[in-house]
């Protein structure tokens, strides 16, 4: 008989114990708003800042409502304005090209290669037709960081790192948002700590931390974070920067805080299910692992292969076989978007040019989220049910 799946592959584990302790004590004193504080009081917002600027190594942090929100803030306080043109990846997903149109931006598309990072021969070619790269590591895939600044420092280009999927990740050492100007994290459910909804924003640029604080709605009570330029900077900015309020809450910090303390024993858990589902999918005719570099610490909190020169039946064919033995999975290649699903030609309010290795790459694309509450065990499961569905569809074609 046929092994069945019967994991949720949208449930999460539960929040940590010391999290909901900390979140009932901000909700009994009632003070949520970040700069609603007692006498002598420490926000948990300015806490949480403070705490991950030291985990993350920079000088600054600023805590706001969401990754996507902290994306738009990162391109308004790097002076991207109304019509420019930013780089970015055609392999992401909709709040990249999203904070681009929210700021009046145009992005310009680069490839995405069969190591699902950007495609950094593209780059090269195209560097020149901007200022800003926004650079997504999507689905935790780092590209070689190393030849990437290279490329945009020769050429004046500032890097903003999307690192939703890279929290915690690192390239040849250097912690993934640490490479570029700005490094932007979310805290949505689905990624590596949960508090519904959130974002952080790291920079070692004081002007750059100024203008974001102001961006998110400090009301002139900047001096109230603990992982902030000095005064003087804020002078600077203050009146002439606006409020687009977007700040994170004291309850979310909360909720956060104990989590990121427990982020580097979270990697080695992902990463284990990741290696079990790895080592199942191995050597199938017809299924390319993607490969990891050895100067990459990665986040194994989604696993992706490919199915590349497919037909899309015969991809319609693996998704509905597993999805009959329980295994739930995404394809990059439908011409609809989907749940969690896009392509670069989804969104339609900017220019859609021809990009043919894109294309190939994304048509072949399936995604496996990875949640902490399935096993190791589950996640062998997960590969053999995938193998099995694959072999006997590529055996048929």
């Amino acid at each position: 008989m046929a092994e069945i799946f019967t994991g949720n592959f949208t449930q999460q584990e539960p929040i940590p114990e010391d999290a909901i302790a900390a979140a009932v004590e901000v909700m009994r004193h009632g003070r949520l708003h970040r700069y609603n504080t007692a006498e002598g009081e420490l926000s948990e917002t300015a806490l949480l800042e403070q705490e991950f600027a030291a985990q993350m190594g920079a000088k600054y942090c600023l805590a706001v409502a969401s990754g996507g929100y902290a994306l738009a803030t990162a391109l308004r306080a790097v002076g991207v304005q109304a019509g420019d043109a930013v780089l970015t990846n055609a392999f992401t997903l909709a709040p990249v090209p999203g904070s681009i149109a929210a700021v009046g931006g145009r992005p310009i598309y680069v490839d995405v290669n069969e190591a699902l990072t950007i495609d950094l021969d593209d780059l090269t070619t195209k560097v020149d037709q901007a200022k800003v790269l926004l650079l997504s590591h999507m689905r935790g895939h780092l590209c070689d960081m190393d030849r990437l600044m290279q490329i945009c420092d020769a050429a004046g280009v500032t890097v903003i790192e999307d690192c939703a999927h890279t929290m915690g990740a690192s390239w040849n050492g250097v912690l993934s948002g640490r490479h570029g100007a700005v490094g932007c994290y979310s805290c949505q459910t689905y990624k590596h700590v949960n508090s519904g909804e959130g974002g952080l924003f790291v920079t070692d640029d004081p002007e750059i931390a100024a203008r974001a604080t102001m961006l998110s709605g400090s009301y002139m009570l900047y001096e109230r974070h603990l992982a902030a330029p000095a005064p003087e900077v804020f002078e600077q900015v203050k009146y002439v920067t606006p409020n687009i309020s977007g700040r994170m809450d004291n309850l979310r910090a909360a909720i956060l805080r104990p989590q990121l303390k427990d982020l580097d024993r979270q990697v080695e858990r992902w990463n284990a299910r990741y290696r079990a589902l790895e080592a199942g999918l191995r050597d199938l005719p017809g299924l390319a692992v993607v490969e990891r570099p050895d100067a990459e610490v990665y986040v194994g909190s989604s696993f992706q292969f490919l199915l590349l020169d497919w037909a899309p039946d015969g991809v319609q064919q693996v998704l509905q076989r597993c999805a009959a033995r329980g295994v739930e999975l995404k394809w990059f290649g439908g011409a609809e978007p989907q749940a969690f699903t896009s392509r670069y030609d989804s969104w339609r309010y900017a220019d859609v040019p021809s990009l043919p290795q894109s294309d190939r790459v994304l048509a072949g694309v399936i995604d496996i989220r990875v949640p902490l509450t399935f096993s190791v065990e589950d996640c062998a499961q997960i590969a053999r049910i995938i193998r099995a569905e694959v072999g006997a569809v590529f055996q048929a074609e």
